[in-house]
């Protein structure tokens, strides 16, 4: 089924007795494709005109249970095998975001995902990151590894300098108290990049 019509059947939803048909390609044509259009910001859907908060209530609706769903699949489950899920979930939740989010998943000694929290949020190229405050977390939830992740808006997963040297922060930090940094990933539009992948880590 194509965006649009996924986007038809949930707009149908909040203005019934309505040809939603126009709306669905507007917002398809202003956030590119269905879940550019959930990810979008309260603020930035109310812009499109027919966009009211019947509509915006319902796509939020959608949005919470996609990355529900998409969590439901990794957390408490082994890394190894559910990496191609994790991945999935990561592009669900922040491949859209305009601004970049800081991201930590807790592992435990079997590799099994214990918690994923936002540790930070940014600009639209640069999210502060604290490498005590990672290693801190880690502590209090009895994590023995960890995996990082943060999107970047532009939709280029290439890591900067400072990506480079943040991870290599909490590498040191980490592993000073024998907790493994298992990779980096930087999350793209439509794409990712590993840090273990490229060798940079």
């Amino acid at each position: 089924m194509p965006d649009y019509e996924m986007l038809e059947l949930v707009l149908f939803r909040a203005i019934p007795r309505r040809d939603v048909k126009p709306l669905a390609h507007a917002l398809i044509s202003r956030f590119g494709d269905f879940n550019g259009v959930l990810s979008a910001s309260a603020h930035q859907l109310a812009d499109v005109p027919g966009v009211g908060d019947a509509v915006i209530c319902e796509l939020k609706i959608v949005e919470a249970a996609a990355h529900r769903l998409a969590q439901s699949r990794v957390m408490g489950r082994p890394i190894v095998s559910s990496w191609d899920a994790l991945i999935k979930y990561c592009h669900t939740t922040m491949a859209h975001r305009d601004t970049e989010q800081f991201r930590v998943f807790f592992l435990d000694t079997k590799n099994t995902l214990l918690a994923d929290e936002e540790q930070a949020r940014g600009t639209v190229n640069h999210v502060p990151v604290y490498p005590r405050e990672v290693v801190k977390r880690a502590l209090e939830l009895n994590a023995t590894a960890l995996i990082l992740v943060h999107n970047h808006p532009s939709g280029d997963p290439t890591p900067s300098e400072a990506d480079c040297i943040m991870t290599r922060k909490v590498k040191q930090s980490a592993e000073a108290l024998d907790i493994t940094l298992h990779d980096h990933v930087i999350i793209g539009k439509s794409c990712e990049l590993s840090f273990r992948a490229r060798g940079l880590l």
